[in-house]
């Protein structure tokens, strides 16, 4: 076994496919960081006996980890897990649990930002349910109970279930998701329904551990409501701030959370490409990513790749409501994904659910060319409606769907310069 841990730093599980713990910490320092999968009989002498200096512990170990430690902060002996072990100078092993200090971090940033006061002012006295009660649950609850909120724990099964969370809970004035339900690939999807939502007249903020998608459905269905909401992604990397300076013994600059932050959402979101069929998002899309460097999904394409024919093709054969519902299948599956330049077809905006698979990871830029510029060549419905009356059905959606709207330049090339400058890219 001595041989497969030859990184000092690394994340202890069970399966861990791909990590951003990797890129967090080599940008904090504590690198060489590795992925150390390990199963339940090789955990206690991987743990006692390993040459690492530092790790990171994820399910199903955390609370392996805080029994085969040697010393343990208050806040592991208060929770009974760790998600971060520490060698000490000596070769003891110091168990800590800094999910508490990554959600405690995102929690004041959010009230300081949302609410415009802080944690304590917000909460204290007032309602907050945590959904989930596993060991995610138990550090959000710490955190919550930190600064005096009535924290109230809702699971499947219980004295307090999501069926009953509308009846005794409409005062509640936060709520912070810590199942897994809507992670990657298995989303959108939302623990709590738009009606138990609106049942909650009181609410003022939504949280969700989840950071991958970026904007979980739990928190689409706030933003839809008006409500501040946020995932995951900054209890993540501020989790990992406070764990890295465990490691290292050492203090990082207060602004290398939100620095590593924006990098990875940089990194990671979808630049989705909209608008009028002809317009240009293909050509543009192609040129962006490759100035990019990033993997390229035309849904046209990719429809014919699945189906065996092209999208025009089986309009003509089987109508246009049989392809806008396989259409939405094949935008879910490339959605979903990460760090993707994605050129839609011109009717993606025709099926509203179509919104949220494209928002929950994604910029949506509109490319506006005027209408007598674009071509009707193989495309049907611009041939048989026209493309006027198609401008007249669509163009509210696609304004509306965009988080920017490009006047197009002229040429392809241009328009991928143009989001690239836009989008800091």
């Amino acid at each position: 076994m001595a041989a497969r841990e030859v990184e000092p730093f690394g994340l202890l599980g069970r399966t861990l496919g791909h990590s951003w713990s990797v890129r967090i910490h080599n940008e904090l320092g504590s690198s060489p960081y590795g992925l150390f999968e390990r199963e339940p009989d090789e955990v206690a002498s991987f743990v006692r006996e390993g040459t690492w200096r530092g790790i990171n512990v994820t399910i199903p170990y955390k609370r392996q980890a805080a029994q085969l430690a040697d010393e343990r902060t208050e806040r592991v002996q208060r929770l009974g897990v760790a998600n971060t072990l520490v060698r000490l100078p000596d070769g003891r092993i110091l168990a800590d649990n800094t999910d508490v200090l990554g959600f405690s971090w995102m929690l004041e940033r959010f009230c300081r930002r949302e609410v415009g006061c802080e944690a304590t002012e917000f909460l204290r006295g007032k309602k907050a349910l945590v959904l989930g009660s596993g060991g995610a649950s138990q550090a959000v609850q710490a955190a919550l109970n930190d600064v005096g909120a009535n924290v109230v724990v809702v699971s499947r099964s219980g004295a307090q279930t999501y069926d009953t969370l509308t009846q005794w809970h409409a005062d509640a004035a936060l709520v912070v998701n810590t199942t897994p339900v809507g992670m990657f690939p298995n989303c959108p999807q939302s623990v709590l329904s738009p009606h138990q939502l609106d049942a909650l007249p009181h609410l003022r903020g939504v949280l969700d551990v989840v950071y991958n998608p970026e904007r979980t459905q739990l928190c689409m269905l706030a933003e839809e409501r008006g409500i501040a909401s946020e995932s995951g992604l900054a209890m993540l990397v501020s989790q990992a701030k406070f764990a890295s300076e465990r490691f290292l013994q050492t203090t990082h600059p207060n602004d290398v959370v939100e620095r590593i932050e924006a990098g990875i959402r940089a990194q990671t979101r979808n630049v989705i490409l909209i608008g009028m069929p002809g317009c240009g998002k293909s050509s543009a899309g192609r040129r962006l990513a490759h100035l990019t460097h990033r993997p390229f999904v035309d849904l046209d394409d990719s429809f014919s790749v699945d189906h065996g024919t092209e999208p025009g093709a089986y309009i003509r054969a089987n109508g246009e409501d049989a392809f806008r519902r396989l259409e939405t299948q094949t935008a879910a599956t490339y959605a979903a994904q990460s760090g993707l330049v994605i050129a839609c077809g011109g009717g993606i905006v025709t099926r509203e659910e179509n919104y949220e698979l494209l928002h929950q990871n994604g910029t949506i830029i509109m490319l506006d060319r005027p209408l007598a510029e674009l071509s009707s060549d193989g495309r049907p419905l611009s041939q048989s409606k026209g493309v006027e009356r198609l401008a007249r059905e669509r163009m509210h959606q696609y304004r509306s769907w965009a988080d920017h709207v490009l006047p197009c330049t002229g040429s392809a090339q241009g328009d991928a310069e143009a989001i690239c400058g836009m989008l800091g890219l």
